[in-house]
């Protein structure tokens, strides 16, 4: 059997789910990170479970602590592999034991809790990935790269700028792409220092002059006897603990990604990946019919337009749009819009079954008049006739009444009211 036969080793997919994702509040006030809605019609968990489906490992494990319902419905209702399939999705919810009785402390310690599960299974690898970043990658590569180095952790890494780097992990590599120092989010100067490229591996691996820093993508491949090791101890997090101690003892080797990726774990990324996915050639798409995105089917009919001029839009299926202008949007499932204005700007869609109105209330959808721009617009919302949603002052930072403002962007909460000739 040769060692860098991937085929010969079986890969244990575990996707960190369980998070309190404050960044992308309050888009996460009802819902965990991972079930928040991207692309007029996925999920963000759709996209790491997809990969993993693509990339042939089928055996996964969800980690939930926070906000978890609709995430498990959502992967109930989408992931059911055939009887003749070793392929699942299971759903390994924080819970309280005699021998462990605090909830998840970190991305560390919910691994740890959930270690008895790992050790009874076939297989010599566990593969950890994050459930809110987007991307396309072949985890088949990271595993060839993993064998031939024969490697206890390989670690995804991209080259990234200086401005990057303080918010993710850096990597220090040598010539043979080994990890010899990893420091979580060095955001000053003499944190970062001693960080840079190597310019032996910055030519090797035709990294750009203005990306002179190697960050973590939050993507580990543990030989799994290495994960037991690792976790022996209390430390909590992968990143700002687990990861800087292994690589003074363990051959942590790194995997260096050359396609799209993005931390999608605030509301400005969150926004601005939306914006990449509608123009007209964009770095990443959900179109490539070699690598799908999957998620649940929902059987919808298709978008009726009337009356409308659309430039750079995503369109979800089930949509009702009337005399309407957008541009740079993406307009979500079963989107109702009427005689309005949307530029830049995110509408999630609607439920199957949402709330219904009071008598006083706007039915739900964008009434007629109303003009949104910069904005995400999270499901069911009830925006008025005559509404202004734009943040033409600028704004940063506010919080209002079902609406919240972050780095510049709108915010409308899920099932939100804005009234008749609000202006935000």
């Amino acid at each position: 059997m040769s060692a860098l036969d991937e085929s010969d080793h079986e890969v244990t997919v575990l996707i960190l789910g369980g998070g309190r994702g404050a960044r992308l509040s309050p888009l996460t006030m009802r819902r965990s990170k991972p079930a928040v809605p991207v692309a007029g019609k996925y999920r963000l968990i759709d996209i790491p479970i997809s990969n993993a489906i693509n990339s042939g490992m089928e055996r996964m494990y969800v980690l939930t602590q926070f906000n978890s319902v609709s995430l498990h419905r959502h992967i109930g209702r989408t992931y059911r592999f055939d009887a003749f399939s070793k392929g699942y999705v299971q759903i390994l919810a924080a819970q309280q034991t005699p021998t462990l009785q605090t909830w998840f402390q970190g991305t560390a310690d919910a691994v740890r809790h959930n270690l008895h599960v790992f050790r009874q299974l076939r297989g010599d690898h566990v593969l950890i990935l994050a459930g809110d970043h987007m991307y396309r990658m072949d985890y088949r590569q990271l595993l060839h790269d993993h064998l031939e180095h024969d490697a206890d952790i390989t670690i995804a890494v991209k080259p990234c700028s200086e401005d990057e780097i303080a918010g993710f992990g850096a990597a220090r590599v040598d010539a043979a792409g080994r990890i010899v120092e990893f420091r979580e989010k060095p955001a000053t100067p003499e944190a970062r220092s001693g960080m840079e490229v190597a310019q032996t591996l910055l030519e090797a691996e035709n990294v750009p002059a203005d990306h002179p820093y190697i960050a973590s993508m939050g993507i580990y491949l543990f030989r799994k006897e290495a994960l037991v090791e690792a976790l022996d101890n209390d430390l909590v997090d992968f990143g700002g603990d687990i990861i800087p101690a292994e690589v003074s003892r363990s051959k942590v080797q790194a995997h260096f990604f050359k396609g799209y990726w993005r931390d999608i774990g605030t509301i400005r990324a969150f926004f601005d990946a939306h914006m990449d996915l509608v123009q007209p050639d964009p770095e990443f798409t959900f179109h490539d019919p070699g690598w799908p995105i999957y998620t649940r089917p929902r059987y919808l009919p298709g978008a009726r337009l009337h009356d409308c001029r659309f430039d750079r839009v995503l369109l979800g299926d089930g949509s009702r749009v009337e005399s309407t202008v957008a541009e740079e949007a993406v307009i979500g499932l079963r989107s109702v819009i009427n005689d309005s204005t949307v530029r830049r700007a995110l509408i999630m869609g609607v439920d199957g079954h949402y709330p219904e109105p009071r008598p006083d209330e706007p039915p739900v959808g964008v009434g007629e008049g109303s003009e949104i721009s910069n904005a995400i617009i999270d499901k069911n919302a009830r925006i008025g006739r005559g509404v202004r949603i734009c943040n033409e002052r600028g704004t940063l930072e506010a919080e209002g009444d079902g609406w919240a403002i972050r780095d510049g962007i709108v915010v409308v909460e899920k099932n939100a009211v804005v009234p008749d000739g609000t202006v935000i």
